[in-house]
């Protein structure tokens, strides 16, 4: 329970009824006062004896930093500043959320062994006189936010403190927590000034807070919608608190375009920041949470270095400048989804689509925003060059996470929220001409959409999940968008000893290498090369991935029987004089893919290996 080096027996506590009737006491006491203040002095003693100590401080959270708001003894004249960290005994508690017990204070290796950096600053016991020795320190919280520390300095009968002694300080600190989170709470939320200024009060804002984490929107909706609080009020309050100036949503206003060039959108939206210029030319960055050190050291390495001014904002204004507003539906139960996914341009169409089936009414209302949102996803995956979007299921009722691969490495582009991510998943069977009253196994499909007029196909597979089902899009190679055999960055002797292979009028040529490495775009660019109309191709593919005009392109269905191995032995009926398949899985299609390159037949196809 308390994180500390094992204490030695100590005093026992005597009368454990008797320390029950004292805390109750306690208890009805603090209930009772309208300020804890009032009746501090008046407790001092009882609390003391309850928890067996010599002495107690009571340290507040400010920010980053601990300050002793009531203290016994007469050593200590101003207040005691010490930062949430571990160079303090109350700096960990508060950093660590958890009672810290210690025998000795002095003894470094019992200090190391509960944090390595934990120290003890002597010079409180230097400048009074006074020598500690055992100390208990326990987080004072509220829902879980750390708004203090209650610390104990010395058992009364010499040693350390007993495990029954940390078990009050916490009842102690529960409860101080519990009359003490009004005032504290002002200083630690942002919108502590709104509270004094009686625009609402704390019970109001904890109710709206708790209700904007449910639904994954920002606090600031539900304060200008529903307590009526003006947009210049929250900014009054943010510049309070951060003492950083606040800039509102001003249409007048747009973000630097060349800054944004270089970032993506659906980033900016999840970290909740954007630059601008102003007219002198200095870069500004609006954000949420302008204290947060390494967000900004991320920044200024995303901007390239540069020194920037930072403006504090809400972060529904920081989504609108990025084109992601929040719906002004006042009545909305839940998120709308035009908050994901802005006002998108219609630069997507769907070339094949299908009715819905049994799973219809998964869409209910949504079907438009759910369509909205899959369009943009695919468009962002595009515009950035990702080779894949990986749609993941969250546990419970977390968001789903859409990650994209560039450059072989995945990064996190938007959440989902938990209510939409079925009916996400639908919406690509559909589009993929999968089963979507099946939701047991795995289905792989293809889809075909259309881009700014440019035909875009997708490889799809839907994995179920113990979160849910859910899915992989692989987004293929275009005929018209096809790499030729030259851009595929071969150093200058292995394109010539390809260049040598592909004069051979049989033989087999195997491309090799893991997962997304690249060999179909690679077998295609040298079928590019071979594509003429002397040559007859045929292409076994699981699915067919990459269409070329002049390739007879055969899609592989193992359900129905229609397997790599039967795909050949029907290639060599038709006279073919290139031959690929799409990959050698078993024995059958290895052997009859040889005997097929001895019998006058050049054949192409891929293995899965690790390297070369």
């Amino acid at each position: 329970m308390a994180k500390a080096a094992k204490s030695g027996e100590g005093s026992k506590v005597q009368g454990t009824a008797q320390q029950n009737k004292l805390l109750n006491q306690i208890y009805q006491r603090i209930q009772e006062t309208e300020r804890l203040e009032d009746i501090l002095y008046e407790l001092e003693q009882e609390l003391l004896t309850l928890v067996e100590a010599e002495r107690l401080s009571i340290y507040r959270r400010e920010k980053q930093e601990l300050v002793s708001w009531y203290h016994t003894g007469t050593e200590v004249g101003e207040a005691i500043r010490v930062p949430v960290g571990s160079s303090s005994v109350a700096g960990y508690a508060a950093m660590a959320n958890e009672p810290v017990r210690i025998n000795n204070v002095y003894d470094d290796e019992e200090l190391s062994s509960i944090h390595p950096s934990l120290s003890f600053d002597s010079s409180y016991d230097q400048d009074g006189g006074y020598l500690t020795e055992s100390m208990i320190a326990v987080p004072i919280k509220h829902n879980e936010s750390v708004l203090g520390v209650l610390q104990l300095i010395n058992h009364q009968q010499g040693g350390g403190f007993s495990d029954q002694n940390v078990i009050h300080a916490m009842a102690i600190a529960q409860l101080i927590g519990e009359k003490f989170r009004y005032e504290l709470k002002l200083d630690i939320t942002p919108y502590g000034y709104l509270i004094r200024k009686k625009l609402l009060t704390l019970d109001e804002f904890d109710k709206f807070e708790a209700e904007a984490d449910e639904k994954g929107i920002p606090v600031t909706v539900p304060l200008r919608r529903q307590a009526e609080i003006p947009i210049e009020e929250i900014g009054t309050a943010l510049e309070q608190h951060f003492q950083i100036p606040f800039m509102a949503y001003d249409e007048a206003v747009q973000p630097d375009e060349t800054l944004l060039e270089s970032l993506n959108r659906s980033y900016l939206a999840n970290n909740n920041w954007i630059p601008f210029r102003d007219q002198n030319g200095r870069v500004i960055v609006l954000l949420d949470s302008p204290n947060n050190a390494n967000r900004l050291i991320e920044i200024q390495q995303l901007l390239g270095g540069v020194d920037f001014e930072s403006r504090v904002g809400t972060k529904e204004d920081i989504l609108r400048y990025l084109g992601f507003p929040y719906a002004e539906d006042e009545d909305a139960e839940e998120e709308d989804l035009e908050s994901i996914v802005g006002r998108l341009d219609t630069k997507l169409t769907i070339e094949t689509d299908m009715m819905m089936g049994e799973d219809e009414e998964l869409f209910d209302q949504n079907t438009s925003k759910i369509i909205q949102l899959v369009n943009h996803i695919i468009i962002e995956a595009v515009k950035i060059k990702a080779s894949d979007i990986h749609i993941e299921p969250g546990k419970g009722k977390e968001d789903a996470i859409v990650r994209m691969r560039v450059d072989g490495a995945c990064g996190e582009a938007l959440h989902i929220p938990y209510t939409y991510i079925r009916a996400v998943i639908a919406r690509i069977k559909v589009l993929s001409g999968m089963d979507i009253t099946e939701h047991r196994t795995p289905q792989d499909g293809k889809m075909s959409v259309s881009m700014e007029g440019n035909p875009l196909e997708l490889r799809v597979a839907v994995v179920p999940t113990v979160n849910g089902e859910g899915a992989v899009l692989r987004i293929l190679v275009s005929g018209a968008d096809l790499m030729d055999m030259e851009d595929l960055n071969l150093t200058e002797n292995n394109f010539k000893r390809i260049e040598e292979c592909l004069e051979h009028p049989h033989g087999i040529f195997l491309c090799v290498g893991p997962t997304g490495s690249g060999k179909t775009t690679t077998l295609h660019g040298l079928l590019r090369r071979l594509n003429t109309v002397e040559r007859k191709i045929l292409t076994a593919e699981d699915p067919v991935e990459i269409t070329q005009e002049g390739l007879q392109q055969l899609q592989v269905m193992p359900k129905i029987g229609l397997t790599f191995a039967g795909a050949l032995r029907t290639f060599l009926r038709a006279s073919p004089d290139i031959i690929l398949v799409g990959e050698m899985r078993d024995y059958e299609t290895a052997h009859i893919g040889i005997e097929a390159s001895l019998t006058g037949h050049l054949v192409f196809s891929t293995l899965h290996t690790n390297s070369a």
